[in-house]
């Protein structure tokens, strides 16, 4: 392949992961240029590129999904190349062929690529031909209620009914027992063609003890294959991540080496070329791991990688889009252990409730061996129209318990006030002892959550200062100073978890 220089490039996306990228760029000597919503008008990500576009209205659909007009404005900012970013279009084939029809390079899979592995009943038969282990399940979308039966009696409960053309948790129902099939199938098809726009649906048994662990790989479309070793992705909620790391606390280099293996088998099956994530569950009991998809694109955890292996993956997007290859380039040694936490607008403690409002007092503090991903500013407004994670916080250890402690110091000193964040529960996972041993699966956290039946102490101190504020409200009434945002949209126990994260420092 000849070499392609990329002297600009266009990120389809915004917040944190366009400033990521805006990052390498600069390193690289690379101009670059944002794209934004009205919404987004006064985001980070906007200026921190040397141009920006206006792209349409906040709602993501007339903006950040329009791909005619990211296109447009690539090619009037005279940009070499479109970086997607992940979410929005990043998996979206005929983006990818658009972008590679009007002349520019798309950094990222070609559409043929993200066309094979984002339909994941194809995925789930070209992975099986190329002798990966794949989940037991159905051989294609379920066309009828017959069939959804017979398929269930055949795999045994429990089992999950899957959207066939997307992911991210959507689309996604869990069957216990027979009696709950006709109705999930209708649900999770109702939701997989609002998501998605495609109804499909599959069957697959449900592993509820297994662990998630994914293979972050490199190629470059001509059988050229890096391995970067595997993340741990267990902690979720509903299906969306909330702690990654690398490596597993749960796979030794036996495993390994079989994970490896699989994943090169599955890159060179499809000629696969840039970054990719296979995605498997691994039922630890058995020491077996089952493929359960592929991601297309650069994943948000994909720092836990970088700073495990010493590398920067968008780095070497580029340089593969560029025409770069992988002969003789050998898997980069992994050193240490990285842990990944993200913090979202939410609640944590009233069922994960979105938050918006703005933020205030903002303090992303900067230690050794550690990284914040973000693109907040005092005074930004967090609206409803987009992805509910706000930044990633991510330390690095010699070992495990080392990257535990210097997360929880993070997280501590890390400060977003006027409305609701999950950086209290970042330091309550990190003082867990089910997470800080290692021992969890798919299934730990929901059930954590689930049999908490309080939330944290208060130090008495804190009781104080709380009751002493809320006192205060009651005696002066309306000419008291207002309480923040987040306090006012939620409880005193929010506030107080909130005000342990912010008034306890390492």
């Amino acid at each position: 392949m000849t070499l392609r220089p990329i002297r600009k490039v266009l990120v389809a996306n915004r917040g944190e992961i366009a400033v990521r990228v805006f990052t390498t760029c600069r390193e690289l000597s690379i101009g670059t240029v944002a794209v934004y919503s009205d919404a987004d008008a006064q985001s980070p990500h906007r200026f921190a590129a040397d141009e920006a576009v206006e792209i349409g209205p906040a709602q993501a659909k007339a903006s950040y999904l329009r791909g005619d007009r990211i296109v447009e404005a690539a090619l009037a900012t005279h940009a070499d190349a479109i970086h997607p970013g992940y979410g929005f279009l990043s998996e979206n084939a005929d983006f990818a062929a658009a972008v590679e029809k009007a002349g520019l390079v798309f950094i990222g899979p070609t559409s043929a690529n993200i066309a094979a592995m984002g339909d994941k009943v194809r995925a789930r038969a070209l992975m099986r031909a190329a002798g990966m282990p794949v989940i037991p399940g159905s051989p294609g979308p379920i066309a009828s209620e017959r069939e959804l039966e017979a398929i269930a009696r055949e795999i045994g409960f429990p089992l999950l009914i899957k959207a066939a053309g997307g992911g991210g948790g959507k689309g996604i129902r869990r069957v216990d027992d027979a009696s709950e099939l006709r109705s999930a199938w209708q649900r999770a098809s109702s939701e997989a063609g609002a998501a998605f726009g495609d109804r499909r649906v599959y069957v697959e048994r449900l592993l509820p003890s297994a662990r998630h662990i994914e293979a972050q790989i490199l190629g470059d479309g001509k059988g050229g294959v890096q391995f970067f070793g595997e993340r741990e992705c267990s902690l979720q909620r509903h299906h969306q991540k909330i702690v990654e790391e690398s490596p597993s606390p749960s796979i030794d280099e036996q495993l390994r080496n079989q994970i490896r293996e699989a994943a090169r088998r599955g890159v060179r099956a499809l000629a696969y070329r840039g970054a990719g994530t296979f995605e498997f569950l691994f039922d630890e009991a058995r020491r077996s791991f089952y493929f359960l998809e592929m991601n297309t694109r650069l994943q948000v955890e994909h720092a836990v990688t970088e700073l495990v292996c010493q590398v920067d993956l968008v780095a070497e997007q580029i340089r593969i889009a560029a025409g770069g290859d992988l002969a003789g380039v050998e898997d980069p040694p992994r050193r240490g252990h990285a842990i990944e936490f993200r913090v979202c607008a939410e609640d944590p403690y009233r069922g994960f409730v979105p938050s918006i409002g703005t933020v205030q007092g903002l303090r992303l503090p900067h230690a050794p061996f550690t990284r914040i991903d973000a693109a907040l500013r005092d005074g930004l407004g967090i609206t409803p129209y987009y992805d509910s994670m706000l930044a990633k916080v991510i330390a690095w250890g010699s070992d495990r318990a080392q990257a535990i402690a210097r997360l929880e110091s993070l997280l501590r000193r890390t400060r977003i006030s006027g409305l609701h964040t999950t950086l209290p529960l970042g330091v309550e996972i990190c003082r867990w002892d089910e997470f800080r041993a290692g021992r969890f699966h798919t299934g730990t956290l929901e059930g954590w959550l689930a049999g908490r039946s309080k939330l944290p102490e208060r130090p008495p101190a804190l009781s104080a200062l709380i009751g002493g504020i809320l006192a205060r409200g009651a005696l002066q009434g309306a000419g008291a100073p207002a309480l923040p945002a987040a306090t006012t949209a939620g409880s005193a126990w929010g506030l107080a978890a909130r005000l342990d994260v912010l008034g306890q420092e390492r």
